[in-house]
């Protein structure tokens, strides 16, 4: 019994009477656990569906744990299914960040401010054999002791991970630590695991924003036997470099990226054909030539799966060597190229295409601001800037008249245009945010876009329909990566109706998915520069399926194409890459390859891309909250952004930064969520808040740790009016207005106090060291 807690154990759990035994369904899943202990298990076989599970239930669950869980066909109150894990099938490999804190030399615990990890974690503080040590690194104070893979321990060099220094383990008190957990025995009351890393004293950039990547797993460095294979790879472009590919060094190539772009990994060429037609080509940098299947560097491209974007950094795909020089196709310089070249008329249709490798020489680098200041002047005419020639510009004009009709085109066939603002945090050289802007698309940006989206589109298609681009799929087509994005959840869409309804909209037809589009677009546009706009497209947003990489082509619904794929991103996407490697072979006439070898890379490279995409999120809301730090007190004008049963979110202009007013810091009311309709509810007064509601806020607090802003609702007077009734009462209890609805009659009152005091105490008591 001593080891049930422990990863790979085969204990079960008995339920507690032979009707549950009957009812439980068993069912693998993956922990997501919230800061008070209770978890969710995500259903792999039913997203969204996930099984609730309480505190007392979990059987030392850990998030990111893989576990079995008995899942009870009786649902719980709010429609979610219940259950209990009964196995801890393997524990997580993600590491957890806290504050490393040592108790008198003997032991060691990493202290926990976490949203998802709720437990402080006890380490023992090992010497090279394993053993525990009385006091602290004794003959080695360069190092802390880290465990492997295979069992083993080593000291780990702190040379680099600590400014420099060499640093005894007891002097690393208060550094910020990842650790990892190991097992959870029975009647202990936390968990036992490993230093993995040590990130740095707390609130230093680096050290937070290396946090934030230990968090998700994710590294922040290449490890120098990768860093040396891609600095060994020749820089010199050869004759041999050469053979086979078309030379398009003499066609007026240019690139458009931001201003702040390091690599440069697409660049379009224009030449006007005798015919009236134009010779485009979608040049992408040819990352598989140089990196090859199975070497050091693929293996790492392949694990990380994406570049990452955090504020005021990115972490590579690839190592510098290739994604900022050999690959990156800076101007006037020869680089190697796998293109997209397509012979269309002057109104956008494609009278033919080829794909293959190139060579280009790009004739100019321009920022999407330059690009859009020509299309903004529709002028050709020199300016103060000689090396942009007239010829130059009128080349961005031309492909723009082209792009503008894609993108009609595209809109027409039914893609769903969402505006959802993008901000963009501003930060000096040392990280620290100075302000925070909203970064608008505009026809320069839409200009590539469609060029990248004709690309990716036409190599799907000539895959899927073996080159014959008939819109028709082949039941036997060969093996490829796909872009794929399924139709709208379609409870979430009648939501949707319901909610626009409360404003007076009308949802149209969302019977199949092209009319659901074309509804969802009429709807937009209906309430376009209304306040209750962004309401409805984050609740349209949220209808939609999440896009991923597939083998199974179902199409791209939110861009309204049969075929899809990513092709035009090698440096910072490693399904381009494995789309690149497959084209070349079937160009080649290689017949179809391994597809569930390329059905687990799909899944992989999505599982990254979420990953990913969370790290972004976190560092940017990081950000925002440290930003807010120095205006605590300070009132906004926002609107409501979300609603739940514990919180109404807020989002403050012009920053859309997003906070919460929790229920019970409300004064005038008690409300209550009306979840069908997305709104609160005073129980008194009637007054509701949905969303999209315009309301102002003061800022009461913010947690960087955990990177929450506190709002509180500055609320107007007449709602104020008689809100008091029942204040002293709570105080009398020693508590503020309670999180939960108030039942009308003092005694029932009285006794919610009661267990709220009483459950406070047990959560205080319990463990020990459970925050």
């Amino acid at each position: 019994m001593g080891n049930r807690r422990k990863g790979g154990s085969r204990l079960r759990v008995r339920h507690s009477s032979p009707q549950q035994r009957i009812q439980a369904v068993e069912m693998t899943g993956v922990v997501r656990m919230a800061r008070e202990g209770y978890v969710f298990v995500e259903d792999p076989a039913d997203k969204g569906n996930d099984v609730f599970v309480k505190a007392s239930k979990t059987r030392g669950a850990l998030n990111g744990d893989k576990v079995i869980v008995a899942v009870g066909q009786r649902s719980g109150r709010d429609g979610r299914r219940e259950g209990e894990i009964v196995e801890i099938i393997e524990r997580s490999k993600t590491p957890f960040v806290g504050i490393l804190h040592i108790a008198g030399g003997k032991q060691a615990w990493v202290l926990m401010q976490s949203k998802t990890m709720p437990y402080d974690i006890s380490i023992s503080i090992l010497n090279e054999s394993g053993a525990p040590i009385l006091g602290h690194m004794p003959q080695n104070p360069k190092g802390c002791l880290v465990r492997h893979e295979d069992g083993s321990f080593t000291v780990k060099d702190l040379f680099e991970t600590v400014d420099g220094k060499s640093t005894e383990l007891t002097a690393m008190r208060g550094y910020k630590v990842a650790a990892v957990v190991d097992s959870w025995e029975r009647g202990e009351p936390n968990p036992h695991g490993y230093i993995v890393d040590v990130l740095g004293e707390p609130g230093a950039n680096d050290t937070e924003m290396h946090a934030i990547l230990a968090e998700y797993g994710l590294p922040y460095r290449f490890e120098p036997e990768v860093e040396n294979a891609a600095d060994a790879i020749p820089e010199e472009i050869t004759a041999k470099d050469l053979e086979g590919r078309k030379d398009f060094r003499n066609t007026l190539t240019f690139t458009i990226d931001p201003a702040d772009a390091k690599d440069f990994d697409d660049a379009l060429s224009l030449k006007k054909l005798g015919n009236g037609n134009y010779e485009v080509g979608v040049h992408i940098a040819d990352v598989t030539y140089y990196v090859k299947p199975g070497d050091i560097v693929d293996k790492e491209a392949q694990a990380r799966g994406t570049s990452v974007y955090l504020v005021d950094r990115t972490v590579p795909m690839l190592p510098e060597k290739l994604s900022n020089k050999l690959c990156s196709l800076r101007p006037h310089e020869d680089k190697l190229t796998y293109s997209a070249v397509f012979e269309m008329t002057p109104e956008g249709k494609v009278t033919d295409r080829w794909f293959g490798r190139t060579v280009i020489c790009s004739d100019h680098r321009f920022a999407y601001e330059e690009a859009q200041a020509i299309i903004d002047s529709g002028s050709v005419a020199a300016d103060e800037d000689p090396k942009c020639s007239s010829e130059i510009k009128q080349a961005i004009l031309d492909l723009w008249a082209v792009a503008s009709k894609l993108r009609k085109q595209r809109f027409a066939a039914g893609a769903i245009s969402f505006e959802r603002p993008e901000m963009k945090v501003d930060v000096d050289e040392n990280g620290k945010p100075l302000g925070v802007h909203q970064v608008i698309s505009k026809e320069a940006n839409w200009l590539i876009e469609e060029f990248m989206l004709l690309a990716n589109r036409s190599v799907a298609e000539f895959i899927a329909t073996e080159g014959k681009f008939d819109g028709k799929a082949r039941k036997d087509a060969k093996t490829f990566v796909y872009r794929v994005h399924d139709t709208p959840n379609t409870e979430k869409l009648e939501g949707l109706r319901g909610f626009a309804g409360t404003f007076g909209y009308t949802l149209g037809d969302t019977s199949t998915g092209k009319e659901a589009a074309k509804s969802l677009n009429s709807l937009l546009a209906e309430a376009k520069d209304k306040p209750e706009f962004g309401a409805l497209e984050m609740l349209a947003l949220r209808s939609m399926a999440k896009a991923c990489y597939s083998t199974d082509n179902i199409g791209h619904y939110g861009l309204a194409f049969r075929f899809y794929t990513h092709f035009t991103s090698p440096i910072r996407r490693y399904p381009d890459d494995m789309v690149h490697r497959l084209l070349t072979r079937y160009l080649e006439g290689a017949k179809s390859q391994d597809n569930e070898y390329f059905s687990e890379q799909c899944k992989h490279a999505s599982e990254r891309e979420v990953i990913a995409a969370n790290a972004e999120r976190d560092s940017i809301k990081y950000k925002m909250v440290e930003f807010m730090e120095d205006k605590v007190g300070n009132e906004y004008d926002g609107h409501v952004s979300g609603i739940t049963s514990w919180g109404m979110y807020v989002e403050i202009e012009p920053t859309k930064i997003e906070g919460m007013v929790a229920l019970r810091d409300i004064r005038s009311d008690f409300y209550e969520f009306d979840e069908d309709h997305y709104r609160l509810v005073g129980r008194r007064s009637g007054h509701i808040y949905s969303l999209g509601d315009s309301v102002r806020i003061k800022v009461k607090g913010t947690n960087l740790e955990q990177r929450i802003l506190d709002f509180e609702l500055v609320e107007p007077e007449e709602l104020l009016h008689g809100s008091h009734a029942h204040d002293d009462e709570w105080a009398s209890y020693g508590l503020n207005r309670p999180e939960f609805p108030v039942p009308g009659n003092k005694k029932a009152r009285k006794a919610k106090v009661a267990k709220a005091i009483k459950e406070s105490k047990q959560r205080r008591n319990k463990g020990g060291r459970r925050r």
